[in-house]
């Protein structure tokens, strides 16, 4: 990947600032199980609880301990893998609400099997994404939600966590459909430099099985870290790389993916936290860029503010696909996102489908070679003939974009049709995706293992 038209960023100055955050004042972790090992494998007490100091040396060692690719298996025997010389690959959305038809509503069981059949048949989406359901209590969310999801796609699913005990259900899942890495986890550092129990708990619960983990930070510029953008960034970046730290000692070689891209700013004059913005982008950037000089595949996620799959959806989304590419992130989630990530659109994620497909066949360029410049062919056909019929126009003639959702007849078709805007025709074909039936996916015995374990986690005391 080209990474030309990306602002330089000073990847080696935020992090060398990040170290130096690292050593002093250090990070709060709020577990004292991990904060013993940390202080056996080289870390510094800080000058209160829980607080360690990292040293530059015990992070670059376990940094460069860390895979330089992670493998995403799914169950169509083709796993993929994201790291510096693969293409991007792109995930949905977590969420707690569905946008369906013009009704905002709170996000259902049967809505999650339902998006992931939608999402199965997305050709841009590479993996689901776990969602918040509400009709399933909170305790029991990850554990259903990855039963849902395995028994209606093949892609590799990205299970949303919410409890220890349901992350250690999840290990006992894992190998009654595959060995392989299936699905994958991840956590958000709730700063600045602080890593909570409940995070530190679902790494160790799931430490020792293989299972890929995003480390996430999320700082706001303005209000999690400093209002400038590589200052939010040495933040983010600094408890990123001390939850890596973490994952390697518990599990040595687990496969971690950098996760900076979360990062949000903070609008001044409405009061809110923004994910959409060019602040947004340039933050993934900068994630892109952080990922490749710790030798770590980085994430990120595109995001819009906008409540409906509109115009401002369109622009934020199309811009935020483009550049996330362009700049190299290795993973990319927000398929189908609304409403900075609280809202799931079928329709939404049916138009940002669209969107990847436009953006890839645009960052492909312009195939040049003897065959595609046609000198030949254009001899032949001469001065004043036409080259429909000719054969080097049914050979070549898919180098061009042919889209799902685009408009491309006359006014008077789309008269007839009813004048249907375009989140209207994405509504039409995510619903007609999403109702076919699926094919099963795990085998009768093992969707009656899934079962039987999501049975005995609801039935545990909490």
């Amino acid at each position: 990947m080209d990474h030309s038209l990306s602002p330089s960023i000073d990847a080696a100055q935020i992090h060398e600032t990040a170290l130096s955050i690292m050593a002093d004042p250090g990070l709060r972790i709020e577990h004292d199980g991990i904060v013993e090992r940390l202080l056996k494998a080289g870390a510094k007490p800080g000058h209160a609880a829980q607080v360690i100091r990292f040293p530059g040396e015990m992070v670059g060692e376990w940094i460069a301990r860390t895979p330089a690719t992670v493998r995403l298996a799914n169950r169509a025997a083709d796993a993929q893998v994201v790291g510096a010389g693969h293409p991007s690959r792109v995930w949905s959305t977590p969420g707690l609400r569905l946008w369906r038809d013009g009704v905002c509503r709170p996000f259902r069981s049967r809505d999650m099997a339902e998006s992931t059949r939608l999402l199965d048949r997305l050709s841009e989406a590479d993996g689901v994404f776990g969602m918040s359901m509400d009709d399933v209590p909170p305790a029991s969310r990850d554990v259903t939600g990855l039963r849902i999801m395995a028994q209606n796609t093949r892609k590799h699913i990205r299970v949303l966590c919410f409890t220890p005990a349901g992350a250690e259900r999840l290990t006992q899942m894992k190998p009654v459909v595959s060995d392989d890495p299936w699905f994958s986890i991840g956590f958000t550092a709730h700063g600045p430099l602080r890593w909570t129990r409940l995070a530190l708990e679902v790494f160790e619960k799931t430490a020792g099985h293989g299972i890929p983990v995003s480390i996430n930070g999320e700082p706001m510029a303005g209000v999690s870290g400093p209002v400038t953008l590589a200052g939010s960034a040495a933040v983010g970046h600094a408890e990123i790389l001390a939850g890596i730290v973490i994952n390697q000692l518990l599990e040595p070689g687990r496969p971690c993916l950098y996760n900076l891209g979360l990062a949000h700013v903070f609008d001044m004059r409405q009061a809110i936290a923004v994910t959409g913005g060019p602040e947004n982008h340039l933050l993934a950037g900068t994630s892109a860029a952080m990922g490749r000089l710790c030798r770590i595949p980085s994430c990120s996620w595109v995001s819009t503010e906008s409540m409906v799959p509109d115009a401002q959806a369109a622009l934020e989304k199309s811009l935020g696909f483009l550049w996330h590419l362009q700049s190299g992130v290795n993973l990319v989630w927000g398929i189908g996102q609304l409403e900075s990530e609280l809202t799931f659109s079928p329709a939404q994620a049916a138009v940002d489908n669209e969107i990847l497909r436009y953006v890839r066949r645009l960052l492909a360029g312009v195939r040049t070679d003897l065959e595609t410049l046609a000198g030949g062919v254009i001899r032949e056909v001469g001065i004043g003939g036409d080259y429909l019929t000719h054969d080097h126009t049914l050979d070549h003639f898919r180098e061009l974009f042919e889209p799902d959702l685009l408009f491309r007849q006359k006014r008077e078709a789309w008269e007839t049709m009813g004048r249907p805007d375009m989140a209207v025709r994405a509504e039409k074909r995510a619903d007609t995706l999403s109702s076919a039936s699926a094919e099963p996916c795990p085998t009768d015995d093992q969707d009656r293992e899934l079962r039987a374990i999501e049975v005995r986690h609801q039935a545990a005391p909490p």
